[in-house]
């Protein structure tokens, strides 16, 4: 049993690892970052918070979690990724309205 679960750590996490595989892993952090932006504004403000670059961060990281999907060619990935990347950029289009509108009101 112990070499079974050794070999298929050995095939997941060393015998496949590539570039795209870094780029997985470096999409997955930026994307975990937004969580980290967001827990820290909120601390400090001590109220839930969703500041800009949580938005930011979810673009970038889903954009290369996107493009990691297709080339993994995982439906269910790329359904995922590609539904959400555009929940970010309308949240970043209504944010830039906002500050936009602002800006005119002064």
């Amino acid at each position: 049993m112990a070499d079974a679960i050794t070999n298929w750590l050995h095939s997941v996490f060393i015998a496949q690892f590539d570039a795209w595989i870094l780029l997985g892993f470096f999409a997955q952090g930026c994307f975990t970052m937004r969580f980290v932006v967001q827990w820290i504004a909120s601390e400090r403000a001590k109220r839930s918070v969703v500041p800009v670059t949580f938005w930011f961060f979810s673009l970038f990281g889903g954009v290369l979690l996107f493009v990691y999907a297709i080339v993994r060619k995982d439906p269910v990935f790329i359904a995922g990724q590609g539904l959400g990347l555009i929940v970010y950029i309308r949240n970043l289009w209504l944010i830039a309205n906002e500050k936009k509108a602002m800006t005119q009101d002064t």
